[in-house]
């Protein structure tokens, strides 16, 4: 089972996501910010996936994603913000991040951009 790792420091979009991606055969881990990412990361998480959230308290996602490019080099990172600015996108993309998409996220259209950074293996 593939394991995506989810970061947004607000509970009901963690946990709109974890349904979604659970009911669809997914593994989850969460975490509300970037500091409490990298630990789950340190104590042995190797997550398939990870979608965060730009916009945190503590460790926003542009310093998440840099960070965990040092420990995940080849793990895709999306990520995830209702900031429309292509500076903020550049800045995401220049640490490491794989994609982006703007909040908030429906149900297919987060399976769709899983299933197309994360194809399903047998």
């Amino acid at each position: 089972m593939k394991t995506i790792l989810l970061i947004d420091d607000s509970a009901i979009m963690l946990k709109s996501m974890e349904i979604t991606l659970s009911m669809n055969g997914y593994a989850t881990a969460t975490a509300s910010d970037g500091i409490k990412a990298i630990e789950l990361i340190n104590q042995g998480l190797k997550p398939d996936l990870v979608l965060t959230d730009i916009n945190m308290p503590n460790m926003d996602g542009i310093a998440f994603i840099r960070e965990a490019r040092k420990l995940l080099k080849f793990t895709p990172i999306i990520a995830l913000t209702n900031d429309a600015r292509v500076v903020k996108r550049q800045e995401a993309k220049k640490e490491g991040a794989t994609g982006w998409m703007i909040k908030p996220v429906g149900g297919q259209e987060l399976l769709k951009i899983v299933q197309q950074v994360m194809p399903r293996t047998a």
